[in-house]
């Protein structure tokens, strides 16, 4: 496995890999990697001759008092991880090789990005479009995968690749669990013990959700208050957001039909966990 920081010396690489007529598979991370991540990976080794793994925290996609700068890292272990997952190259740029001095160019991918998480995080999105813009436009890959525990962020890009013309398949991946159900997730590190047991209201509630519909239950309002209460019951937990949209659209729902996805957003302490259903009828 090879360490890259330089956009050039990516290039160069992808280039000879194109050259012999392998596929690339992309897998963008903000690192401090998990089951999840390297689920990622073995996808896209399965499905490609060549992977590609950036580790990026990307300044643009925060805002002003969010958790950039004690974001999670843990370089050592990621490089470690990613060699065992099947990764070949791990691009790892810093901050000025991606923006350098005099940079004005942003992507905005409009009305989707403005409802469950665009809504509390304003920018949010744009920073995502932007920096996965150009990580696809430097690794030029032929799959790239993303977790569907960002629900709207698979949906996002999807968007974006389609509006550009962008001649690659994003690949959707399933939401990897811990073994009483709490999503993975690279946050889940700022919980304490305490707020870790009270985030499993998070999963339960989700289930649950899921179930009332496959047993026949189509009245959204229905659905969402029981949310609400059963996840309001947790002292810990502070709602920023329940949801039923469509899965594809991100449109609100009065009543369940097709593919629905129920996300939610909700704090414990200072900590941010999101965490999403999809259910076809």
């Amino acid at each position: 496995m090879r360490t890259i920081e330089k956009i050039s010396d990516l290039k160069a690489i992808i280039k000879s890999q194109k050259v012999s007529g392998k596929s690339i598979g992309f897998v963008p991370t903000m690192g401090y990697l998990h089951e999840g991540h390297l689920s990622l990976v073995k996808h896209a080794a399965d499905e490609n001759d060549f992977v590609v793994m950036s580790i990026f925290v990307n300044p643009t996609q925060f805002g002003p008092n969010e958790d950039l700068d004690k974001y999670p890292r843990n370089l050592d272990g990621d490089m470690q991880l990613a060699e065992q997952a099947g990764v070949d190259v791990i691009f790892l740029p810093k901050v000025s090789e991606m923006y350098p001095e005099g940079y004005k160019t942003y992507i905005s991918v409009e009305k989707i990005t403005e409802r469950l998480c665009g809504k509390s995080r304003p920018g949010h999105f744009r920073g995502v479009a932007t920096v996965v813009c150009k990580l696809f436009n430097i690794v030029e890959p032929d799959k790239a995968y993303f977790g569907e525990k960002d629900a709207q962020q698979v949906v996002v890009i999807k968007q974006m690749v389609r509006d550009l013309n962008m001649g690659l398949e994003i690949v959707p991946c399933p939401i990897v669990r811990e073994a009483d159900g709490l999503a993975l997730s690279s946050r889940n590190t700022y919980l304490t013990k305490g707020q870790r047991n009270s985030a499993l209201v998070l999963s339960t509630s989700l289930f649950h959700a899921r179930d009332m519909i496959k047993n026949g239950e189509r009245r959204v309002n229905a659905i969402l208050d029981y949310l609400k209460k059963n996840i309001s019951s947790e002292e810990a937990a502070n709602i920023d957001y329940i949801e039923i949209v469509d899965a594809d659209t991100l449109e609100p729902l009065n009543v369940v039909e097709k593919r629905v996805l129920i996300a939610l957003a909700v704090k414990f302490g200072t900590t941010r966990l999101i965490d999403n259903v999809i259910v076809e009828v």
